[in-house]
């Protein structure tokens, strides 16, 4: 009988024990509405556009990672009409820099890929304009990647300025169901660049614009 007054002090002791350890950890945890920083979303608003660049080269390995998540973006009907052209020749990015003034930074890049749409794999109708937005999102999603790389990147427009879409396809002997559409200079930042903030309640609406 004493044996088993002392079994149930043990018990009520390390029953004790048990929730005073409870109690104690869930004070230190954080609460559940608390917010955790999110990888995805730290890398959509620390991105910015990179201009310079040291001369460390983007390993082959790193540029197949970029251009797997540039053709994981969204795109209508899944038609993929994005076709993309990788320039690493010296010659051929200071031949970019020199012809055209908003992308003097080739001339820096150890790299740019050109991201282009295939009119061939494009929508017919009215819907073949969806190209432009589906390799935009292909366009975004490199950039987003690259950054998430500890690369640096910048977007330059192609297409719709006819002179330009001409002396690119010109350029990279593009056939005449290719159009380009932008020139995306990629390479290890010189520097430590700033993200502007962009965020401005009164742009948004909600259900009707008034």
């Amino acid at each position: 009988m004493k044996n088993s007054k002392y079994l149930i002090i043990l018990l009520a002791v390390a029953l004790l024990f048990v929730c005073y350890r409870w109690a104690y950890s869930s004070s230190d945890a954080p609460e559940a509405t608390e917010p955790t920083e999110n990888a995805t979303i730290h890398d959509i608003m620390t991105r910015s556009s990179v201009r310079s660049y040291t001369d460390q080269p983007v390993e082959e390995a790193t540029l197949d990672t970029l251009l797997r998540c540039a053709m994981a973006a969204p795109t209508a009907v899944n038609k993929q009409p994005w076709r993309f052209v990788v320039i690493n020749e010296r010659a051929m990015l200071d031949t970019i820099s020199v012809r055209f003034k908003s992308m003097g930074m080739a001339a820096e890049a150890p790299v740019a890929v050109v991201l282009c749409g295939d009119m061939e794999s494009a929508l017919e109708g009215e819907g073949r304009e969806y190209w432009v937005q589906d390799v935009s999102a292909s366009s975004e999603n490199l950039l987003l990647a690259a950054h998430a790389l500890g690369l640096g990147a910048v977007w330059c427009g192609i297409y719709p300025i006819s002179e330009r879409v001409k002396e690119f396809s010109e350029m990279l002997e593009l056939p005449q169901n290719i159009i380009p559409m932008a020139c995306v200079c990629i390479g290890y930042p010189s520097g430590d660049p700033t993200p502007k903030d962009k965020w401005k309640p009164e742009n948004i609406r909600y259900n009707r614009w008034n």
